[in-house]
């Protein structure tokens, strides 16, 4: 039993308990290229949270993680057979009734961990810190923790050299054989300006991308997710450990 795992603790344990910070993971169900698991969003967030909150609670912290939410927004990929969509004001009901929770327990922090692309919490967040001001609640979403340049070699957004280095890595029995991965080869738009990033419009998954990947991820290996993964969950367990020992009335400086 993990003691900052919520889904693996106990009554016995909690009852006289107090943590400083709830972590929630929130991944997607989607296909992710042919070889990777439509978990996998998922199964990436449950291993990194776990493994940051192990590092900030062996430092002192205590955070305790959240069951993973398991659908996110896939608005986008709505004719991907069995990509599950949450809307995102669907979203916002299920965040308020977690907040409204931790709120009234005096679990005052809560830091959303985004596993998934195609998830925007900033105006979920804008708008329960305005209804829980005693809440202080962040997100983080863990490709831009570190340079990925870094560690892998291929562009991509979705089931692509980094993606599939920590399946690898993390859940190899559930990956495909390399002879059937697809190329992850991927359109984009025409219009200029929504490529170069500072314009935005949804991109339409069955018509960017035969094998729904975007970023090939040919030169993925296990001993690179091994390598990014560690990275990441060490600098994200310095983060919880800040957050868990933070005085929110005195955050800036």
């Amino acid at each position: 039993m993990r003691p900052y795992i919520l889904a693996e603790t106990n009554w016995k344990a909690l009852k006289d308990e107090k943590f400083d910070l709830a972590i929630l993971p929130w991944g997607a169900t989607e296909a992710h290229n042919y070889h990777l698991p439509y978990a996998t969003d998922n199964i990436q967030a449950d291993y990194m949270t776990a493994e940051a909150a192990r590092v900030a609670w062996e430092r002192g912290g205590k955070p305790i993680v959240l069951p993973t939410l398991p659908f996110g927004v896939n608005t986008g990929q709505s004719d991907i057979y069995l990509d599950i969509n949450l809307n995102p004001s669907t979203q916002l009901a299920i965040l308020t009734d977690i907040v409204e929770v931790l709120n009234k327990q005096e679990v005052y922090k809560l830091l959303i961990f985004n596993g998934h692309g195609g998830n925007n919490f900033k105006p979920l967040v804008r708008e329960l810190g305005y209804k829980f001001p005693k809440m202080f609640i962040s997100f983080c979403f863990f490709p831009g923790v570190l340079d990925k340049d870094l560690y892998f070699d291929e562009k991509g957004d979705h089931a692509d050299e980094m993606e599939t280095s920590l399946m690898l890595h993390l859940r190899p029995d559930l990956v495909l054989p390399k002879e059937k991965w697809g190329d992850g080869a991927s359109k984009k738009y025409k219009i200029k300006s929504f490529s170069e990033g500072w314009a935005w419009a949804e991109r339409k998954w069955s018509e960017i991308s035969k094998d729904t990947g975007v970023g090939n991820p040919h030169k993925a290996t296990k001993e690179k997710g091994e390598r990014f993964f560690k990275d990441v969950t060490l600098k994200m367990g310095d983060f919880i450990y800040e957050l868990c020992k933070a005085d929110t009335n005195d955050l800036y400086e």
